[in-house]
């Protein structure tokens, strides 16, 4: 890289600490401005927050990987996460602002009651503050680390020096900075990350040795350019040139259990993690459903195609890289095509990425530890200074331990899966907990548990392999909580009503509660929630697809998709607009 390269890097880094600092201030006045903002983002600042947390230094590397293996359709693994988000878009965003904590855990306390409700409480920050969140950071560091390797041909022992010192620097600037200066910043990043994304597409599409779409459509196979799987009967074996295979089991597995049935960080069924943060931290009601939307759509309509691009030029660019190493055709792209200037921009759009991650991730799992495990159980009556001054020595605290994890973390394999199979069955607990009276704080333990025991059993005694092991784990976990929800007694009565009272949450499910208090009107109308969230799924893929059909060549397609979507768009608002946008009038939590 040349010296404007990294002057733009190093510009790059003083505005983030810029940013830390103007807000550190703010952030020090409690543990609500720290950890939420004083409840007051606008659902734009919220929801570009929550995109941009999502764009982690590994997600193009991992799209251009699932594209050089599986063509376009391999990104249904995660086009998949389309139908819960649109779900908590309708359903939770609402709920989660009404519910007025700080973070998803205390949620449970306030949902659930007595010992086994502490118990849960305390248990689920750690392992979520301590051991999810450093093996998320601790995975995003290595990926990090590759990029740097592939950029700058450094070597794998001395380049984990940079990536921690700017782990370090993304740590400083959290304990400082709060929530606040990490969403501000986290929209300057996805600015320049997208940016960065969109210039490299450019620049590689328009290489001799490429020659544009056309000229990908000449060099690759047409199946690559497919959007949808191939589906086979699962009967002898079936092998596709370059699209995504999945048979019919594999197929419904992913579309339609995988999405309200396993738990994953950043796509909890009903919200959670990061995203329930971001839509606690929203000024209202509204603001809280219209950045969980935004988020939805800039997430899977604006993020992807930039990289998909590249990924498909890297097949031509790189054909010789084994299949292992098809990821790193985006960062040898950078390094190769480039200008001076350029360079040092898409340098700093991956520090971007990286950083926005981080810095959540640090901030989330720090909230855990604080505020439902420290104040819960340890410190009780502190000051709120003591508070903030503990969420930032927690803060750099994490940042130690994520760099302990990411030292082994290249020993793990398939952790994605692992994650996915370990929470399956947990979803719709964490789905009906909100709409159904009945569910206790036994329901949910039984359903965290049950599903390592049977994920230990068919990795050690069967040959059942993911997806497919999700239609056991789920089925069992499903029976066993069941049985013990309806074994174990229900939570205490008078609770209930506090909790109805709070967060309004309507429906059938909570009828022998709401008998109880007529004053508090249901104004829920599911019918009209799943039109919208219908409509919803339909405007995304739309979007999505049309959007890649018009730059792949196929306008009069592209341009039906694209109105199909805005259709979809008109219905949703008409809808909300017609309810008030469903919110509960009264005070604020």
């Amino acid at each position: 890289m040349a010296i404007v390269d990294w002057v733009i890097v190093a510009v790059y880094f003083l505005l983030s600490f810029g940013v830390a600092a103007y807000y550190s201030k703010r952030a020090g006045k409690d543990t609500s401005e720290f950890f939420l903002s004083g409840r007051n983002l606008p659902w734009w600042l919220a929801g570009t927050s929550m995109v941009a947390t999502t764009f982690a230094a590994d997600t193009p590397l991992a799209v251009t990987e699932l594209v050089a293996q599986n063509g376009i359709a391999g990104n249904w693994l995660w086009w998949n996460f389309l139908f819960g988000s649109m779900f908590t878009v309708f359903f939770f965003a609402r709920l989660w602002r009404r519910a007025g904590v700080i973070t998803d855990v205390e949620f449970i306390e306030l949902r659930y009651s007595g010992k086994p409700a502490s118990f849960l409480r305390g248990f689920r920050a750690l392992y979520l503050g301590l051991f999810i969140n450093t093996v998320v950071i601790g995975w995003v560091n290595v990926a990090m680390a590759s990029i740097l390797v592939g950029m700058f041909d450094i070597s794998p022992e001395e380049v984990r020096y940079y990536v921690f010192a700017a782990m370090a620097f993304v740590a400083i600037y959290s304990a400082l900075a709060g929530l606040w200066g990490v969403a501000v910043t986290d929209v300057l990043q996805f600015l320049i990350a997208m940016t960065g994304s969109l210039v490299l597409a450019i620049v590689v599409l328009r290489l001799p040795q490429v020659g544009g779409v056309a000229g990908l459509k000449s060099q690759l196979p047409e199946s690559v350019f497919r959007f949808t799987p191939e589906i086979y009967s699962g009967v002898g074996t079936v092998a596709y040139e370059g699209v995504l295979t999945l048979s019919v089991s594999s197929f419904i597995a992913y579309i339609f259990i995988q999405w309200w049935a396993a738990w994953y960080p950043g796509a909890e069924p009903g919200g959670g993690g990061y995203v329930a943060q971001r839509m606690m931290s929203a000024r209202d009601e509204k603001h809280s459903l219209l950045a969980t939307l935004w988020f939805t759509i800039a997430h899977f309509c604006l993020r992807p195609w930039p990289w998909i691009l590249v990924g498909l030029a890297s097949l031509v660019l790189y054909p010789e890289l084994d299949l292992a190493d098809k990821k790193l055709g985006y960062v040898y792209a950078m390094r190769d095509f480039l200008p001076v200037g350029l360079k040092g921009l898409l340098v700093a759009a991956f520090f971007a990425a990286y950083m926005s991650t981080v810095a959540t991730q640090l901030n989330w799992g720090t909230s855990y530890i604080v505020n439902d495990f420290y104040r819960r159980f340890v410190r009780t009556t502190a000051s709120e200074k003591h508070y903030v001054l503990a969420s930032r020595l927690a803060t750099l605290m994490l940042m130690i331990a994520s760099v302990l994890v990411t030292l082994v973390i290249q020993t793990i394999s398939g952790a994605w899966q692992f994650v996915i199979e370990s929470g399956a069955g947990l979803g719709l607990v964490l789905i009906l907990r909100f709409f159904w009276w009945r569910i206790n704080a036994w329901s949910e333990v039984s359903a965290t548990v049950t599903p390592f025991l049977v994920y230990a059993y068919l990795k050690g005694y069967t040959s059942i392999t993911f997806p497919d092991s999700l239609f056991y784990i789920v089925g069992v976990t499903s029976v066993v909580w069941i049985l013990i929800t309806f074994l174990t007694s229900p939570v205490d009565e008078q609770h209930l009503i506090r909790f109805y009272r709070r967060v309004h949450p309507g429906g059938m499910g909570w009828r022998k509660v709401a008998n109880q208090v007529p004053e508090v009107r249901d104004n829920t109308e599911f019918s009209w929630l799943f039109l919208d969230w219908i409509c919803g799924v339909i405007l995304v893929y739309s979007v999505l697809f049309g959007v890649g059909k018009t730059i792949l060549g196929e306008p009069l397609l592209g341009g039906a998709l694209l109105g199909l979507g805005l259709v979809a768009g008109g219905v949703i608002y008409w809808d909300l607009s017609r309810r008030g946008w469903g919110e509960v009038t009264g005070p604020d939590p």
